[in-house]
């Protein structure tokens, strides 16, 4: 009969460990650790991510019923307390650096040309309770962190993620980002910033955003727009020449507004750097953003991230950095496989075979009859 590693295993084969030991390393992460490498730590938490547990008591007792088959994964069950204190207090640059490097390493992957590329940018906001109030309050009685992602629709992976307190503005956030000359970034209200639109201007960048409501625009020119279409309107100008207090607006080129009417009747005013491709082209650029909403929704959804294992600051950034790691390991073994195409059937799959000795090729077939059951259907046992 031949021999099945379990669904885990194949996942965690994918991790790439020497980087995950040199940070360990250089971060000296296990330094005076008897009880738990950060390496088991990091197996545990991920096991808690496709495992789909919903706290920190539940991947605990998982993995305990699993000791035999964590021997084989160079792992061994946890304690509670020792988990606990190992996410608040294991260096969470970790467990980041290491997104970084698989962000980083799958989208080179990609080979596409900057021109080609299609950025989504947004924040989404995880509500915490009020353990986090040193850290992450928000208003009162109200505590919440935010992840900002750069997002790839194409890709179907973020390639940029960073971890604030929810009343960190977008846009402060946004300042921070890595900035791709001559990718297309498109974005929504939250990082409307005159100073951040003229940086990504002068990269070459295209961007695709929305005009606030009390923004008026100087035309001076209008260009046709088809009959019968939902683009409204096509009008070139220049944003007001100062900001408040008289400032200069870093903005000076002339920008684009593309009037749309939505399919409840709202109207929206895109804005674009772009002067020269067609309207339509502008505003299926912005209706791109939805992607991004489902990428949040999906993570939420199906990788628990609402359930947090730990309330420090430390903890929950290390839990979204392992949540969004598992959404690339997910990603990957999907992509080297040809069966399942559906993402969110292939993660229910997964969840449900993952201690399993099983191929992850073989995830819709019937499950494989071991010696110990065939023995106990012949009455051997």
């Amino acid at each position: 009969m031949p021999h099945h590693n379990t669904v885990f295993r194949d996942i965690l084969k994918l991790v790439p460990w020497h980087r995950f030991e040199a940070l360990v390393d250089q971060y000296d992460a296990d330094a005076r650790v008897r009880r738990l490498p950060t390496k088991v730590q990091f197996m545990a938490l991920l096991y808690g991510q496709l495992s789909g547990a919903s706290g920190l008591r539940e991947i605990v007792t998982g993995l305990s019923s699993h000791e035999a088959r964590l021997y084989h994964l160079g792992a061994a069950p946890v304690r509670r307390s020792t988990f606990s204190d190992a996410n608040a207090n294991r260096p969470f640059a970790v467990f980041s650096d290491l997104l970084a490097l698989m962000m980083k390493q799958a989208h080179r992957s990609l080979r596409r040309t900057m021109a080609e590329a299609v950025y989504l940018i947004d924040a989404t906001r995880l509500p915490l309770n009020g353990h986090s109030a040193d850290w992450a309050q928000f208003s009162t009685n109200v505590c919440g962190a935010k992840a900002h992602v750069i997002y790839d629709a194409d890709a179907d992976r973020p390639i940029y993620a960073a971890v604030t307190a929810a009343n960190v503005n977008d846009i402060t956030a946004a300042h921070r980002m890595p900035i791709e000359p001559g990718a297309t970034y498109v974005f929504d209200l939250g990082y409307y910033d005159y100073l951040w639109w003229a940086a990504l201007d002068t990269a070459g960048c295209r961007i695709v955003t929305r005009f606030k409501a009390n923004t008026p625009l100087h035309v001076v020119e209008e260009l046709a727009v088809a009959d019968g279409s939902d683009v409204l309107s096509d009008r070139i100008g220049f944003l007001p020449a100062r900001q408040a207090g008289s400032r200069r607006n870093p903005m000076q080129d002339a920008v684009r507004e593309v009037r749309i009417m939505t399919s409840t009747g709202k109207v929206l005013r895109i804005l674009s750097n772009d002067l020269d491709a067609p309207a339509r082209e502008i505003a299926d650029l912005y209706r791109r953003r939805w992607a991004i909403e489902l990428f949040f929704r999906w993570v939420k959804q199906t990788l628990k991230i609402t359930r947090f294992v730990g309330t420090s600051d430390n903890a929950v950034r290390i839990q979204i950095a392992v949540a969004l790691i598992a959404f690339l390991l997910l990603r990957m073994a999907q992509t080297a496989q040809k069966t399942i195409r559906s993402p969110l059937v292939f993660a229910r799959l997964i969840r449900a075979n993952l201690m399993h000795r099983r191929s992850i090729n073989t995830l819709l077939e019937p499950p494989p009859i071991h010696q110990d059951q065939c023995q106990m259907s012949l009455g051997l046992c």
